[in-house]
Protein backbone atom coordinates (compact mmCIF):
# COMPACT_ATOMS: atom_id res chain seq x y z
CA UNK A 1 0.00 0.00 0.00
CA UNK A 2 1.33 3.39 -1.02
CA UNK A 3 1.25 6.53 1.08
CA UNK A 4 -1.38 8.01 -1.24
CA UNK A 5 -3.63 4.98 -0.61
CA UNK A 6 -3.29 5.41 3.15
CA UNK A 7 -4.11 9.11 2.93
CA UNK A 8 -7.23 8.42 0.84
CA UNK A 9 -8.40 5.72 3.27
CA UNK A 10 -7.82 7.90 6.33
CA UNK A 11 -9.56 10.92 4.81
CA UNK A 12 -12.53 8.74 3.79
CA UNK A 13 -12.78 7.26 7.30
CA UNK A 14 -12.54 10.72 8.86
CA UNK A 15 -15.39 12.03 6.70
CA UNK A 16 -17.58 9.03 7.51
CA UNK A 17 -16.89 9.40 11.23
CA UNK A 18 -17.82 13.08 11.07
CA UNK A 19 -21.23 12.16 9.64
CA UNK A 20 -21.71 9.43 12.26
CA UNK A 21 -20.55 11.21 15.41
CA UNK A 22 -21.20 14.88 14.62
CA UNK A 23 -24.95 15.28 13.97
CA UNK A 24 -24.58 18.88 12.86
CA UNK A 25 -22.44 17.78 9.89
CA UNK A 26 -25.20 15.57 8.52
CA UNK A 27 -27.85 18.17 9.27
CA UNK A 28 -25.89 20.88 7.47
CA UNK A 29 -25.29 18.59 4.50
CA UNK A 30 -28.96 17.61 4.21
CA UNK A 31 -30.08 21.21 4.63
CA UNK A 32 -27.74 22.51 1.96
CA UNK A 33 -28.67 19.66 -0.36
CA UNK A 34 -32.38 20.43 0.12
CA UNK A 35 -32.00 24.17 -0.45
CA UNK A 36 -29.29 24.06 -3.13
CA UNK A 37 -29.81 20.77 -4.92
CA UNK A 38 -28.20 21.76 -8.20
CA UNK A 39 -25.07 23.18 -6.56
CA UNK A 40 -24.74 20.04 -4.47
CA UNK A 41 -25.06 17.88 -7.56
CA UNK A 42 -22.28 19.83 -9.24
CA UNK A 43 -19.99 19.51 -6.23
CA UNK A 44 -20.91 15.90 -5.51
CA UNK A 45 -20.13 14.61 -8.98
CA UNK A 46 -17.16 16.89 -9.51
CA UNK A 47 -15.54 15.37 -6.42
CA UNK A 48 -16.83 11.82 -6.23
CA UNK A 49 -17.06 10.79 -9.89
CA UNK A 50 -13.62 12.26 -10.53
CA UNK A 51 -12.37 10.35 -7.52
CA UNK A 52 -13.81 7.23 -9.11
CA UNK A 53 -11.81 7.85 -12.27
CA UNK A 54 -8.67 8.47 -10.20
CA UNK A 55 -9.21 5.18 -8.39
CA UNK A 56 -9.62 3.41 -11.72
CA UNK A 57 -6.36 5.01 -12.89
CA UNK A 58 -4.71 3.77 -9.69
CA UNK A 59 -5.95 0.25 -10.43
CA UNK A 60 -4.61 0.35 -13.98
CA UNK A 61 -1.35 2.25 -13.59
CA UNK A 62 -0.56 2.49 -9.87
CA UNK A 63 -1.10 6.26 -9.51
CA UNK A 64 -4.09 8.50 -8.85
CA UNK A 65 -3.01 11.20 -11.27
CA UNK A 66 -0.58 11.42 -14.12
CA UNK A 67 0.53 13.83 -16.80
CA UNK A 68 -2.17 14.26 -19.42
CA UNK A 69 -4.90 12.73 -17.25
CA UNK A 70 -6.59 16.09 -16.70
CA UNK A 71 -7.88 15.84 -13.15
CA UNK A 72 -9.22 19.41 -12.98
CA UNK A 73 -10.97 19.52 -16.37
CA UNK A 74 -12.47 16.10 -15.64
CA UNK A 75 -13.83 17.45 -12.35
CA UNK A 76 -15.43 20.43 -14.10
CA UNK A 77 -16.99 18.20 -16.75
CA UNK A 78 -18.32 15.84 -14.07
CA UNK A 79 -19.77 18.81 -12.25
CA UNK A 80 -21.81 19.81 -15.28
CA UNK A 81 -22.79 16.19 -15.92
CA UNK A 82 -23.95 16.13 -12.31
CA UNK A 83 -26.39 18.92 -13.12
CA UNK A 84 -27.91 16.81 -15.89
CA UNK A 85 -28.04 13.79 -13.56
CA UNK A 86 -29.96 15.82 -10.99
CA UNK A 87 -32.28 17.02 -13.74
CA UNK A 88 -32.86 13.41 -14.83
CA UNK A 89 -33.67 12.38 -11.26
CA UNK A 90 -36.30 15.10 -10.97
CA UNK A 91 -37.83 14.39 -14.37
CA UNK A 92 -38.03 10.60 -14.09
CA UNK A 93 -38.98 10.42 -10.41
CA UNK A 94 -41.85 12.79 -11.14
CA UNK A 95 -42.80 11.69 -14.63
CA UNK A 96 -42.57 7.90 -14.48
CA UNK A 97 -45.30 7.47 -11.81
CA UNK A 98 -47.52 9.82 -13.83
CA UNK A 99 -46.94 7.68 -16.93
CA UNK A 100 -47.68 4.50 -14.93
CA UNK A 101 -50.97 6.02 -13.80
CA UNK A 102 -51.71 6.87 -17.43
CA UNK A 103 -51.20 3.16 -18.23
CA UNK A 104 -53.64 2.19 -15.47
CA UNK A 105 -51.35 1.69 -12.45
CA UNK A 106 -53.45 3.57 -9.94
CA UNK A 107 -51.88 5.84 -7.30
CA UNK A 108 -48.29 5.16 -8.41
CA UNK A 109 -47.14 8.56 -7.14
CA UNK A 110 -48.77 8.04 -3.76
CA UNK A 111 -47.30 4.56 -3.39
CA UNK A 112 -43.77 5.96 -3.78
CA UNK A 113 -44.38 8.10 -0.69
CA UNK A 114 -45.49 5.14 1.41
CA UNK A 115 -43.44 2.56 3.29
CA UNK A 116 -41.86 -0.47 1.62
CA UNK A 117 -44.10 -2.67 -0.51
CA UNK A 118 -43.77 -4.86 -3.61
CA UNK A 119 -45.72 -2.25 -5.56
CA UNK A 120 -43.17 0.38 -4.52
CA UNK A 121 -40.34 -1.89 -5.69
CA UNK A 122 -42.02 -2.20 -9.06
CA UNK A 123 -42.43 1.55 -9.41
CA UNK A 124 -38.84 2.21 -8.28
CA UNK A 125 -37.64 -0.32 -10.84
CA UNK A 126 -39.72 1.41 -13.53
CA UNK A 127 -38.22 4.80 -12.65
CA UNK A 128 -34.71 3.37 -12.72
CA UNK A 129 -35.28 1.49 -15.98
CA UNK A 130 -36.76 4.53 -17.71
CA UNK A 131 -33.94 6.82 -16.59
CA UNK A 132 -31.14 4.41 -17.41
CA UNK A 133 -32.52 3.34 -20.79
CA UNK A 134 -33.44 6.82 -22.02
CA UNK A 135 -31.01 9.23 -20.35
CA UNK A 136 -27.96 7.19 -19.32
CA UNK A 137 -26.68 6.19 -22.81
CA UNK A 138 -26.65 9.82 -23.92
CA UNK A 139 -24.84 10.98 -20.77
CA UNK A 140 -22.31 8.13 -20.94
CA UNK A 141 -21.53 8.84 -24.59
CA UNK A 142 -21.12 12.55 -23.88
CA UNK A 143 -18.78 11.71 -21.03
CA UNK A 144 -16.69 9.50 -23.32
CA UNK A 145 -16.43 12.28 -25.89
CA UNK A 146 -15.33 14.86 -23.31
CA UNK A 147 -12.87 12.35 -21.86
CA UNK A 148 -11.20 11.89 -25.25
CA UNK A 149 -11.24 15.66 -25.81
CA UNK A 150 -9.46 16.31 -22.51
CA UNK A 151 -6.78 13.72 -23.25
CA UNK A 152 -6.32 15.15 -26.76
CA UNK A 153 -5.55 18.51 -25.11
CA UNK A 154 -2.91 16.97 -22.83
CA UNK A 155 -5.20 17.16 -19.81
CA UNK A 156 -4.79 20.92 -19.58
CA UNK A 157 -7.47 23.12 -18.07
CA UNK A 158 -7.67 25.11 -21.32
CA UNK A 159 -9.27 22.00 -22.87
CA UNK A 160 -12.52 23.36 -21.45
CA UNK A 161 -12.19 26.40 -23.71
CA UNK A 162 -11.35 24.47 -26.87
CA UNK A 163 -14.08 23.45 -29.33
CA UNK A 164 -14.89 19.75 -29.12
CA UNK A 165 -14.57 17.88 -32.43
CA UNK A 166 -17.82 16.01 -31.85
CA UNK A 167 -18.11 14.52 -35.34
CA UNK A 168 -14.51 13.30 -35.44
CA UNK A 169 -14.56 11.83 -31.93
CA UNK A 170 -18.02 10.30 -32.41
CA UNK A 171 -16.83 8.46 -35.52
CA UNK A 172 -13.67 7.24 -33.75
CA UNK A 173 -15.37 5.97 -30.58
CA UNK A 174 -14.86 2.32 -29.69
CA UNK A 175 -18.52 1.46 -30.17
CA UNK A 176 -17.88 -2.24 -29.60
CA UNK A 177 -16.71 -1.51 -26.05
CA UNK A 178 -19.28 1.23 -25.54
CA UNK A 179 -22.11 -1.11 -26.47
CA UNK A 180 -20.86 -4.43 -25.09
CA UNK A 181 -19.60 -3.09 -21.76
CA UNK A 182 -20.99 0.34 -20.95
CA UNK A 183 -24.49 -0.10 -22.35
CA UNK A 184 -25.08 -3.84 -22.52
CA UNK A 185 -23.57 -4.80 -19.15
CA UNK A 186 -23.39 -1.87 -16.73
CA UNK A 187 -26.88 -0.52 -17.43
CA UNK A 188 -28.97 -3.70 -16.96
CA UNK A 189 -26.75 -5.46 -14.42
CA UNK A 190 -25.59 -2.55 -12.28
CA UNK A 191 -27.30 0.76 -12.84
CA UNK A 192 -30.92 -0.32 -13.07
CA UNK A 193 -30.70 -2.48 -9.90
CA UNK A 194 -28.59 0.14 -8.09
CA UNK A 195 -30.96 2.99 -8.83
CA UNK A 196 -33.95 0.82 -7.98
CA UNK A 197 -32.46 0.67 -4.48
CA UNK A 198 -31.85 4.43 -4.61
CA UNK A 199 -35.52 5.19 -5.21
CA UNK A 200 -36.58 2.84 -2.41
CA UNK A 201 -34.51 4.68 0.18
CA UNK A 202 -35.90 7.54 2.30
CA UNK A 203 -35.40 10.85 0.56
CA UNK A 204 -32.74 12.01 3.02
CA UNK A 205 -30.63 8.92 2.25
CA UNK A 206 -31.00 9.01 -1.51
CA UNK A 207 -28.52 11.86 -1.82
CA UNK A 208 -25.85 9.99 0.11
CA UNK A 209 -26.43 6.78 -1.85
CA UNK A 210 -26.34 8.65 -5.14
CA UNK A 211 -23.04 10.20 -4.06
CA UNK A 212 -21.57 6.75 -3.45
CA UNK A 213 -22.84 5.62 -6.84
CA UNK A 214 -21.05 8.64 -8.31
CA UNK A 215 -17.75 7.00 -7.35
CA UNK A 216 -18.83 3.72 -8.93
CA UNK A 217 -19.91 5.56 -12.07
CA UNK A 218 -16.49 7.12 -12.51
CA UNK A 219 -14.75 3.77 -11.93
CA UNK A 220 -16.95 1.85 -14.37
CA UNK A 221 -16.73 4.39 -17.17
CA UNK A 222 -12.99 4.84 -16.70
CA UNK A 223 -12.28 1.11 -16.66
CA UNK A 224 -14.33 0.81 -19.84
CA UNK A 225 -11.83 3.07 -21.61
CA UNK A 226 -9.13 1.37 -23.64
CA UNK A 227 -5.71 1.54 -22.05
CA UNK A 228 -3.64 4.42 -23.33
CA UNK A 229 0.03 4.12 -24.12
Amino acid sequence: MKRSDLILILVSIAIILCFIFIPSVGETYNSFNRDHGMWMSFIKFAVLATLGESIALRIRSGVYNTKGFGLLPRAVVWGFLGLTIKMAFVIFVTGTPVFLEYLGFQNAGAIMKESFSFSKVGIAFSISAAMNLIYAPVMMTLHKITDIHIVANAGKLYALLQPIAFRKIFNELDWDRQWNFVFKKTIPFFWIPAHTITFLLPEQLQVLFAALLGIALGVLLSISSPKRK
